[in-house]
């Protein structure tokens, strides 16, 4: 995922954006931008662990298929 923090005038209650792939999200400031970006990477590179048991089928589901 590439990730870009930069300056924009295109909405100035929010100038600072964070851009995702193709997704933006803007901010207030520099540091609330940096902040998120950060907590962000921490949630990527933190260990996903993948359950080994199927997912639990809703009511009905079988029914349906």
């Amino acid at each position: 995922m590439k990730i870009l923090v930069s300056a924009s005038s295109r909405n100035p209650a929010c100038p600072w954006q964070v851009q995702l792939d193709q997704h933006v999200v803007s901010f207030r400031s520099e540091a609330e931008a940096r902040a998120f970006v950060a907590t962000l990477e921490t949630r990527l590179q933190a260990p996903h662990p993948l359950t080994r048991e199927p997912w639990p089928a809703s009511v009905g589901s079988a029914a349906r298929h």
